[in-house]
């Protein structure tokens, strides 16, 4: 495939290859991008933004629902591309999610606007003001490789739904489906110089784009460490960042245990572990610990690992196997330091089976870090309080799960957990493309979710009459 710069699909000599991190199987290539393409795309997304704002928030409106459209014309093959170069069972889902991205964000571009200041408050006489949002202009984006379709298009959507133009950079390992999807854009009636979207190594052309002078806004999802690191490159712009994570699901002994078992076998597993608010620390009160261990081993005994492609298998590979041996070594390391492993560490190239692991410490890399992989950390606590503390206990924020019938240990852990979400009965892993979604501590700064990303998007400008 070709990479797209101000509307023009460009082929260059020097390409990256797609492979499928189950087999190696050739996907497919695209251009490798350089710092040269780089500063092409920014300069076309000037152009592109002047013509974004010149358009109507109807005529946004009206773009971004035929792309919501087209979108859906084309699922099946951006499932396809999903499936083969992500690695992702049941990769036809995705694009539903970009499909509903794009729809509401079509209702949204019609709802921006300001409101009256009322100077008199403070006494001012004479004065008649209002402000209103106004686009950032020129926005970079970053996108991992777990959710190539949905998460780029709630960076895009919204974005053009105020008014913006976007330079996008995909995940090198999954950016096709991402292309098929800027086919649908442009193919939309969006002005082609407002969306480029350049392939190529992140350490050779990340650090130029995100540094652009003529970019105004980054957004990246991704590892906390990544995230530091380009807001250290990027000066001074704003900045949305959905970072890492390794999210805490507290189950009490008044929660619906056998809902709850079988929501943490999703929230743990599917993508093979590999999302952001996958379930990885799992918190029993102890009076029910054994009845869940009890019900939660057999079900994830029984998940089938093997090629995304075979409709029997229910786990497919990790994205690279480099991926899958770092994750083994942490397993390893922490049965070492005194965890146990309820089910074999078994690695086949990309692939690692499933595992639950219990007896862990917080010290552990298990616990303490993202883990991004098909495992899980179970622990015993005696009440709710320390239930808390040891979610807290953690340099990340983004979402957390409990399971209680009891609506004063609900609103407690809403008001003490410390992040972004709290989930009541149910997984961390839920959220919708409307909430606002994003973490705190290493977690990230600014909110996604379409409405709330229109407004990270956008600036307010102020208008003051004398009169």
């Amino acid at each position: 495939m070709k990479m797209l710069i101000g509307g023009e699909w460009i082929d260059k000599t020097e390409t990256m290859e797609v492979r499928s991190p189950y087999d190696g199987a050739l996907v497919g290539t695209v251009p490798r991008a350089d710092e040269a393409d780089v500063d092409a795309a920014v300069a076309s997304a000037k152009r592109g933004a002047k013509a974004m704002r010149a358009l109507t928030a109807n005529e946004r409106s009206q773009i971004l629902k035929r792309a919501s459209e087209l979108i859906a014309k084309n699922t099946e093959r951006m499932g396809d591309c999903n499936a083969r170069e992500v690695g992702k069972v049941g990769g036809q889902g995705e694009p539903g999610a970009a499909v509903a991205v794009f729809d509401l964000a079509a209702g949204e571009a019609r709802q921006i606007h300001g409101e009256t200041i009322p100077f008199d408050a403070e006494g001012v006489t004479g004065r008649v003001g209002y402000y209103t949002r106004v686009p950032v202009g020129v926005i970079a984006s970053v996108t991992p490789f777990n959710y190539p379709l949905y998460l780029a298009s709630l960076k895009l959507a919204p974005a053009f739904a105020a008014g913006n133009a976007v330079v996008l950079k995909p995940a090198s390992q999954t950016p096709l489906g991402t292309l098929v999807m800027a086919e649908c854009i442009l193919e939309a009636g969006l002005p082609p110089e407002a969306l480029s979207v350049i392939t190529g190594p992140g350490g050779t052309i990340g650090p130029r784009l995100v540094s652009h002078p003529d970019v105004r806004m980054v957004t990246f999802t991704g590892s906390a460490e990544v995230g530091k690191e380009i807001t250290r490159q990027a000066g001074l712009k704003k900045m949305s960042m959905e970072l890492g994570a390794n999210c805490p699901a507290i189950i009490m002994a008044d929660g619906d245990v056998d809902a709850a078992v079988e929501r943490m076998v999703d929230g743990g597993y599917s993508v093979a572990g590999q999302v952001c608010i996958a379930v990885q620390r799992i918190i029993v009160e102890k009076s029910v610990y054994d009845e869940f261990i009890e019900k939660f081993v057999p079900k994830v005994k029984a998940l089938v690992v093997g090629d995304p492609l075979d409709s029997n298998t229910t786990l497919g590979p990790m994205i690279s196997e480099s991926a899958a041996e770092r994750a083994e070594s942490w397993i390893n390391a922490a049965v070492a330091q005194g965890a146990k492993a309820l089910l074999p560490v078994t690695r086949k190239g990309s692939l690692l089976w499933p595992n639950i692991l219990v007896d862990v410490t917080p010290g552990m890399k298990v616990f303490s870090e993202e883990a991004f992989a098909p495992f899980v950390t179970v622990s015993a606590v005696k009440d709710l309080g320390e239930a808390i503390a040891l979610a807290n206990c953690s340099r990340y924020g983004l979402q957390a799960g409990i399971y209680t019938r009891d609506i004063s240990a609900a609103f407690r852990a809403v008001e003490e957990l410390e992040v972004g979400g709290v989930i009541v009965n149910d997984i961390p892993k839920w959220r919708t493309s409307g909430m606002p979604y994003g973490g705190m501590k290493d977690s990230g700064i600014g909110r996604e979710g379409v409405p709330f990303s229109v407004e990270e998007m956008t600036e307010l400008k102020v208008a003051c009459f004398a009169v």
